[in-house]
């Protein structure tokens, strides 16, 4: 137990999504990891993603708050979620399907 200040001072990893994954463009993507705890099993941090859609497979829980921009989650046989700046969710683990930034 204890108190952890988040390391606002960090720099981004950036990466591309792998090609197996990418379904359009080729995005550029930042992710500021701010925290991970000693079993590895729960982070926090701050991810940027360029235009693109991409194959989504999640195998944990992923809490999401959209800080900017306009993305399309959609699900496997299900129509696209629209989510915003502002919006909160979780997305559950064995969620399989894609993951679109249209507006950055």
């Amino acid at each position: 137990m204890g108190f952890t200040r988040l390391d606002t001072d960090i720099q981004a990893e950036e990466y591309y999504v792998s090609e197996e994954k990418r379904l359009e463009g080729n995005p550029l993507q930042k992710l500021w990891m701010e925290y991970t705890d000693s079993s590895e099993t729960f982070s926090a941090g701050i991810w940027q993603s360029d235009k693109g859609k991409w194959k989504i497979r999640y195998s944990e829980e992923e809490y999401c708050h959209i800080l900017e921009g306009i993305s399309l989650i959609t699900e496997e046989g299900k129509e696209p979620i629209r989510v915003t700046a502002g919006d909160r969710f979780v997305i559950s683990a064995g969620f399989q399907g894609s993951w679109e930034v249209v507006e950055l």
